[in-house]
């Protein structure tokens, strides 16, 4: 598996690349995606997300996470009909973070950046694999996963 990580200006400091790649790739891992995948996580500011939310999403306001699935809507856990690419890697899609937003939450929720952000990657990532939480139980169903996910990676969080 591919993870591909970008930093909005003024964060590259803020997290481990290496880090942030390990906990997505448990996230894709635990969920049995096919080794010849590709994601991207960015670790943006507040504005970027803020206005990306804005563009694509009709939300004029903030929020943690967003993310943007390449792949054709499929449920969760089931086979997509996607052709896959000449080069036999299936790009899953983008996985946009706010650093400024998973600092206050952090804070809210009283335990550290880290978890935070674990968190937000964990639930970008079953977004992208066709988990949703629009209704009560596709909500509990990502709920679960989230948790069970979260457990597998507790040990690299401080």
């Amino acid at each position: 598996m591919e993870i591909n990580i970008l930093f909005d200006k003024g964060l590259k400091e803020c997290l481990d690349r290496g880090w942030l790649q390990s906990i997505a790739w448990a996230s894709l891992t635990a969920q049995g995606t096919e080794p010849d995948t590709e994601v991207g996580l960015v670790i943006a500011s507040q504005e970027r997300v803020w206005q990306l939310n804005k563009t694509y999403l009709g939300r004029n306001e903030p929020t943690d996470v967003l993310a943007f699935a390449m792949l054709p809507e499929s449920s969760a856990g089931q086979e997509s009909s996607f052709a896959t690419p000449p080069d036999g890697i299936k790009h899953l899609g983008e996985v946009i973070i706010s650093y400024p937003q998973a600092v206050k939450q952090a804070a809210e929720h009283q335990h550290s950046i880290k978890k935070e952000v674990a968190i937000l990657i964990i639930h970008g990532v079953l977004h992208l694999l066709g988990y949703d939480h629009d209704k009560p139980e596709p909500a509990r169903q990502m709920a679960a996963r989230e948790t069970a996910i979260l457990n597998c990676v507790q040990g690299q969080l401080p």
